[in-house]
């Protein structure tokens, strides 16, 4: 048995925020009917690798969801969407504010419709303010919240992370806002409107920054691979060519390591008691951590620092990735039957559950592969069908 076996959602997002909360909900047994332009399709099918011209990110992305095509800018393609969330629990969307409103869908009609429904928006400045008109995506987020101004070197400039940081957390923090609202559903048998800008969630994961500006004025600087909260934290190259990368944040562990490497010395000093005065002190310990990891191969620093229960961890590309014994044994991985590429490995679900575990059933279909079950599960008869795919309303 899954979790969500009895949920049904509405998937009418597009790229990456939205979709991937969707996903998480599917992997764990929700009925997930992803509504994609009959003629464009999701534009996440073009991001990425691609195998005979089927990406690999849309079939990951799209996994466990049923594939209907469906243009909502036309009248019938809007009865289709008001049909579905008469029988929906969630619905997942990330137009720009105003657009279901334009095509007569507006969330306070959906929830006349259906009082029990979850009107997920997503966008990426929230469905008000002077910037909620604006196209927004998750490098916007990236660069407005702070994380590009302190990420990178200090002589450097800012830095984008070099995949949908903002998106996936914004999926994340969507996956679970959904299911507050199904929570507080149990209690009160209403559904409710979700209102999340990308830009908001990624703030919560760099920490209390406001906070410290505004009591202490501080603004981050970039560090570059070290921590402004601990030391030693940073890569080091060994002697055999490999990275490791060690972290320091707790106390005992911070005594190991320089114990460790032969400095047992500084662990007497004053400022040694605190992550921040170890900071202060950062050159001093990095130079020592350096050197001695630089004089020997790799095993044999992992195998030391194991000894002593220091945490430390090869820098992996995803060759390494793929081939280790942790991840393995974890079933992160799976390879997952697929109609057009005849095999897909990929990501398993984010966690094991005892009694409900999540599973893939399936990758992201074709477009359209759906269609006529989803329209005929609504009462559509086949000629109706016909029709519609012949006016261009669906494919």
């Amino acid at each position: 048995m899954t979790s969500l076996a009895d949920l049904r959602v509405i998937d009418a997002a597009t790229l990456f925020a939205g979709p991937s909360a969707a996903m998480m909900l599917g992997d764990f047994g929700a009925d997930v009917i992803k509504i994609e332009h009959p003629r464009r399709g999701d534009p996440s099918r073009g991001h990425g690798a691609s195998v005979d011209g089927v990406g690999l990110w849309w079939k990951t992305l799209s996994r466990n969801k049923r594939n209907a095509a469906v243009d909502l800018s036309q009248a019938e393609g809007q009865e289709i969407l008001r049909r579905l969330a008469e029988r929906s629990d969630v619905l997942i969307e990330n137009f720009r504010p105003g657009t279901l409103e334009r095509w007569n869908l507006a969330p306070d009609d959906l929830l006349r419709l259906n009082p029990r429904l979850i009107v997920a928006r997503m966008t990426g400045f929230g469905q008000f303010g002077p910037m909620s008109a604006r196209p927004g995506f998750g490098t916007l987020a990236e660069a407005m919240s702070g994380f590009a101004a302190m990420t990178g070197q200090p002589d450097g400039p800012p830095t984008l992370p070099p995949l949908a940081l903002a998106d996936g957390i914004a999926g994340l923090a969507m996956s679970y806002a959904i299911m507050v609202a199904l929570r507080a559903r149990e209690r009160t048998g209403r559904g409710q409107v979700i209102d999340l800008a990308i830009i908001e969630p990624i703030l919560g994961l760099l920490g209390p920054q406001v906070s410290a500006y505004k009591a202490l004025g501080i603004v981050p600087e970039r560090t570059g691979n070290r921590s402004t909260s601990n030391a030693p934290r940073n890569t080091y190259r060994t002697r055999d060519g490999r990275w490791l990368a060690i972290s320091t944040s707790a106390q005992p562990i911070a005594e190991r390591v320089m114990t460790l490497v032969g400095r047992p010395d500084l662990v007497e000093q004053p400022w040694f008691a605190s992550g921040h005065g170890r900071v202060r002190h950062v050159d001093e310990l990095d130079e020592a951590v350096a050197s001695w990891i630089a004089a020997r191969d790799a095993d044999e620093v992992i195998a030391r620092f194991e000894e002593v229960q220091a945490a430390v961890a090869p820098i992996y590309d995803v060759s390494d990735v793929a081939s280790d014994p942790q991840y393995a044994a974890l079933t992160t991985f799976v390879d997952v039957p697929d109609e057009e590429l005849g095999t897909v490995t990929m990501q398993n679900v984010l966690f094991r559950m005892s009694d409900t575990p999540g599973e893939i059933r399936w990758p992201g279909r074709p477009l359209g592969r759906d269609t006529d079950e989803v329209l005929a599960g609504l009462g559509y008869p086949d000629e109706r069908i016909a029709a519609l795919r012949e006016a261009g309303v669906i494919a």
